[in-house]
């Protein structure tokens, strides 16, 4: 168990403005870079050529929208390189980049999507190269998908240690300029509202724009928001996002969270969400890469063309 938090929390600072307020919004106004050379890009070429042309047609949906660009383990020790070609690109394309850090060690409890830094000195090392790459451009970057949400699978060594390494990653990045980053907090499924506000506390969220919600997973738009208020009610009125890359036709009736069949593309990139606090909608997961070897999926994050296609064809748009 966590420890418990003191009976009067301190109020997290004020935002920079009104949360109405367009200028508050890190997404207000901004263009979203759509990578040319993405899986779903390759693949909607490759069918096109083949006389594939309506499947093609159904795979552009996925090729033509943002999505967010994920950085780990595969990216090396020092991801400098990687973040820095990314964000260039973006600022080539006249877009704002969305990144997403998923490396904290023990990552996903040795589940589908096991692995992340061998050690806190190396998680260290992994975010201010992260930080570096970045430099001064504007970027909004997420923190650590599921990393609170699953704090109960590891032992209490563990737990104040992601903690610590969470607080060091929301504090690097709140103080690279044009940076504004959100610590994920998992899904309206997962943790109680009071639960995971807690534990974003712990991870000092006060320094962060605010949290993530629904990353890789199906939930709707509404269900998401609802509960982000929730969350956001006991956080002194923290912004949120939420990700829509999946759940066009909700959640599998059995709750499946593992490439369940029937799911379909959510509404891409926008701020107009219907709530003041949602700053946006946005695809974190890349629709098509698989959650792991389960339904006959591909191991977790290989592009899966076949499941790809049935999101597009059943997107909600």
């Amino acid at each position: 168990m966590l420890p418990p938090l003191s009976a009067s929390p301190p109020t997290p600072p004020p935002l920079s403005a009104s949360p109405s307020a367009p200028e508050s919004n890190p997404f207000a106004g901004a263009r979203f870079y759509v990578n040319p050379n993405s899986n779903a890009a390759q693949t909607e070429a490759a069918w096109r050529s083949s006389g594939r042309s309506a499947d093609a047609n159904a795979m552009a949906k996925i090729a033509n929208n943002p999505q967010a660009t994920w950085f780990g383990d595969w990216n090396g020790s020092d991801p400098y390189a990687a973040v820095h070609n990314a964000v260039s690109q973006a600022a080539g394309a006249g877009a704002l980049p969305v990144l997403v850090t998923y490396n904290i060690p023990g990552r996903d409890c040795g589940s589908l999507s096991a692995g992340g830094a061998v050690s806190a000195n190396a998680y260290h090392t992994f975010i201010d190269g992260f930080v570096r790459g970045i430099a001064n451009a504007r970027a909004i970057v997420i923190v650590e998908p599921d990393a609170l949400a699953e704090l109960d699978c590891m032992s209490t060594g563990n737990q104040q240690q992601t903690l610590e390494l969470l607080r060091y990653a929301v504090a690097k990045f709140a103080a690279s300029p044009g940076t504004a980053v959100y610590l994920d907090a998992g899904n309206s499924t997962w943790q109680p509202a009071a639960v995971i506000a807690s534990r974003l506390q712990q991870a000092d969220v006060a320094q962060a724009r605010g949290f993530s919600l629904n990353i890789s997973n199906f939930n709707s738009t509404a269900t998401e928001e609802s509960y982000g208020n929730s969350v956001s009610a006991l956080l002194g009125g923290k912004h949120f996002l939420v990700d829509t890359s999946r759940n066009g036709q909700g959640r599998a009736s059995d709750s499946q969270w593992c490439n369940p069949s029937g799911r379909g593309l959510g509404i891409p990139a926008s701020t107009v969400t219907g709530d003041p606090l949602a700053d946006a909608l946005f695809w974190v997961k890349s629709p098509g890469e698989s959650d792991g070897t389960c339904n006959s999926g591909p191991t977790a994050g290989s592009w899966w063309p076949e499941y790809a296609l049935g999101l597009a064809q059943r997107a909600a748009f």
